[in-house]
């Protein structure tokens, strides 16, 4: 499970060929003792539970990296490795 990027605390990891359980394109995110899986093309918490102001964080983050993400996403679906992406700053 490759971390893809790191900020405030936060790690964004993409898992390779994840595409079975969520089916949509995903990140697993985790903070502290909190984990989330949301989706890349709208922010849709599918799993987990996230402090709201940390939440909004990773979403914003999605927002402005969707291409990058979803790059990664058909990398990872495929076994390959995907690219790190630049974290929030």
């Amino acid at each position: 499970m490759p971390v893809i990027s790191m900020f405030y605390g936060i790690i964004v990891m993409m898992f390779f060929i994840d595409n079975k359980k969520h089916k949509k394109p995903h990140i697993h995110v985790k903070y502290q003792e909190q984990e989330i899986v949301i989706t890349i093309p709208d922010g849709e918490v599918l799993e987990g539970k996230f402090k709201p102001n940390k939440l909004k964080l990773v979403q914003a983050w999605i927002e402005i990296h969707k291409e990058d993400l979803m790059a990664d996403w058909e990398l990872a679906v495929k076994g390959q490795s995907p690219f790190n992406i630049e974290p929030l700053r």
